[in-house]
């Protein structure tokens, strides 16, 4: 009796390792969800940490591209105003040899002129005259050329590149007008950035440094429109138009305050060439 009541409590309890089993599966859930949390915050932070990533990213990148874009424009920008200063450096060197190549060749029709004058004139002589008379038309001559070197040197007239002299007042002016090689035409202009008529040219003043005794002006002649800037008085400004072989002289003699005053010099074969331009 007493063995039968053992073997119904031993078949009645509950195997112990199913307990065992229990607590070890309950702690390895629990781990398991604490892994998953981690993991999933961790998912998360290296989520917005990305995202925070690319919105630098693409910040860093338009920024990039709006430099590169004024990179850009600044680059053409720098290639177009080389490519005009360019221009302009082979149209100066063009007008520089053009006006040597000028000067050279009046310089050689004068000289020949000179020559065929004085061989035509020693052949008159020759055949019209006697020594007396030869000897009396070149103390005449002598004479002549003699008042006009002290009539210059009196002026302390200077010659300038091309050989023309140059005026520094009003009387040396009339002087050169009474000498008959060229025309001149006084002027005085008293407006900035205005066009005025000077002789058959259109002059602009631009800018007076009156401290520094320095002037600026825009010159319309043949189409074309030439600014010379920082000039001195009594400076010459050179410039030839079509058709012509000597050059047209534009001389300032003194400077004010937003004025300036002088005279053009014109050869008398260029006088009727020279057309002024008002665009």
């Amino acid at each position: 009796m007493l063995e039968e009541k053992q073997e119904v409590i031993q078949e009645g309890a509950a195997p112990r390792w199913i307990g065992i089993v229990t607590v070890a599966l309950a702690i390895v859930s629990l781990a398991a969800l604490g892994f998953g949390w981690t993991a999933s915050s961790r998912s998360s932070a290296i989520q917005q940490t990305l995202s925070t990533q690319l919105q630098q990213a693409k910040q860093n990148e338009d920024i990039l591209s709006q430099r590169l874009a004024k990179t850009e424009d600044t680059n053409a920008q720098l290639q177009g105003e080389l490519s005009v200063v360019t221009d302009k450096m082979k149209l100066t060197e063009t007008e520089v040899g053009r006006a040597r190549q000028q000067a050279k060749v009046i310089k050689e029709n004068d000289a020949k002129q000179l020559t065929e004058l004085q061989t035509n004139m020693t052949g008159q002589l020759a055949t019209k005259a006697n020594v007396d008379d030869v000897n009396k038309l070149g103390t005449d001559v002598n004479g002549v050329r003699t008042d006009l070197e002290s009539t210059k040197n009196n002026l302390s007239l200077t010659r300038g590149e091309f050989g023309t002299l140059i005026a520094k007042n009003h009387d040396e002016v009339e002087e050169l007008r009474r000498l008959g090689e060229r025309d001149y035409y006084e002027f005085t202009i008293d407006k900035k950035n205005t066009r005025e008529k000077v002789g058959d040219l259109m002059v602009e003043l631009r800018g007076v440094n009156q401290k520094k005794n320095l002037f600026t002006v825009a010159i319309y002649v043949d189409d074309s429109r030439y600014e010379k800037k920082n000039r001195s008085a009594n400076e010459p400004i050179y410039f030839f138009t079509h058709g012509t072989r000597a050059p047209m002289e534009f001389t300032v003699n003194s400077i004010g305050k937003d004025k300036i005053a002088g005279y053009l010099s014109v050869p008398k074969v260029a006088s009727t060439h020279a057309q002024a331009s008002g665009n």
